[in-house]
């Protein structure tokens, strides 16, 4: 697809309003302006809309996804939307949760990404843990597959973790997969958790000595944690919670300087997003996220492969569907259509 000058240059201006905020120069923009003019050319023809979660490069976030958040409210926005397909930019495990809601619709994947808590427990091992706590509720963060979210009683998000167990009328909960999580919310309830041994490989990086470097670094800092960190680092910030909840705390704090402790695809977004706020200290990069290219997001929409089009048995999305609307009911009082 051609493009003229005029178009290209129109295009690179809108990129480096933007990009620049993270060091993005005009000439960068220049460069993808007829990538994300093709995107978006063809999205709307075909009636596609592009999430992008917050992991992603910027130029993906900023160039052509239509909404950017986390996985659950984004695969809350896909199921809304009047879209006839949905491209969803980022690991495997969250587009599966967007298909699980969205049964009739096409949804793709630009590349078939990992995640190291997905891969860390099968719907095997759900089931030996059935066997070893007959009585315990089984709760899984929505970071794990569709086949294992189907062995479960209820998913959580990292912002309703503590909710979704206080909400089960079991006594014990099996807590899968993430083992920091876990032993993040057992002091918060009187319930018995029983962990297991995943871990994120982006959050368990983080140490608590980095969070005393930064604080002596940049006094009157605000420093907020993904639940994914160990609890050494959790006991030492100012707020803990998933992507969004941290995205609402810096929105609504007076303060002017921050420390994002997770992916460094956040950092980005809050200085594209934020650019009155200093974000400071270092990040991390997640391998998996940084899989997705724009030139996947391009070809996925022109000829998607038999990869990238997400499909799931009539079983497991059944069952897992059953999960989710456990967390919707306890959450909000209502269900998934």
């Amino acid at each position: 697809m051609k493009f003229s000058e005029k178009q290209i240059q129109q295009e690179a201006d809108r990129l480096f309003k933007k990009l620049k905020k993270v060091e993005w120069s005009k000439v960068d923009c220049e460069i993808i302006a007829p990538l994300t003019l093709e995107i978006n050319h063809l999205k709307k023809k075909k009636n596609v809309i592009i999430l992008a979660h917050s992991y992603m490069t910027p130029d993906i976030m900023y160039g052509v996804a239509d909404v950017i958040g986390d996985s659950y409210g984004l695969s809350m926005t896909a199921h809304k939307t009047k879209a006839k397909t949905i491209l969803f930019c980022s690991v495997h495990f969250m587009a599966e949760t967007a298909k699980i809601l969205n049964p009739t619709k096409t949804v793709l994947v630009p590349t078939v990404a990992g995640c190291s808590l997905a891969e860390s427990i099968t719907p095997k091992d759900v089931r030996d843990l059935r066997k070893k706590y007959p009585n315990a509720a089984v709760v899984c963060y929505v970071n794990t597959t569709a086949a294992v979210k189907a062995e479960c009683d209820a998913c959580c998000t990292s912002s309703n973790a503590l909710r979704i167990v206080e909400g089960m009328r079991q006594k014990r909960i099996i807590f899968l997969p993430d083992e920091f999580m876990a032993k993040n919310l057992q002091p918060l309830t009187k319930k018995k958790i029983i962990g297991w041994n995943g871990r994120c490989i982006v959050h368990e990086e983080f140490k608590p000595k980095i969070i005393d470097e930064v604080r002596k670094d940049y006094p009157g800092v605000k420093i907020l944690a993904h639940l994914e960190c160990m609890p050494s680092v959790i006991e030492k910030v100012d707020m803990a919670s998933g992507t969004e909840g941290m995205v609402r705390y810096l929105e609504k704090s007076k303060s002017k300087k921050f420390m994002m402790v997770t992916e460094c695809g956040l950092s980005d977004r809050m200085k594209v997003e934020h650019p009155e706020k200093k974000i400071v200290g270092s990040c991390a990069i997640c391998p998996y996220m940084k899989e997705v290219m724009m030139k996947d997001v391009l070809q996925a929409l022109k000829f998607p492969r038999k990869d990238q089009i997400v499909d799931l048995p009539e079983g497991v999305l059944k069952k897992a569907k059953k999960a989710l609307n456990k967390m919707v009911r306890i959450t909000e009082g209502k269900r998934f259509k």
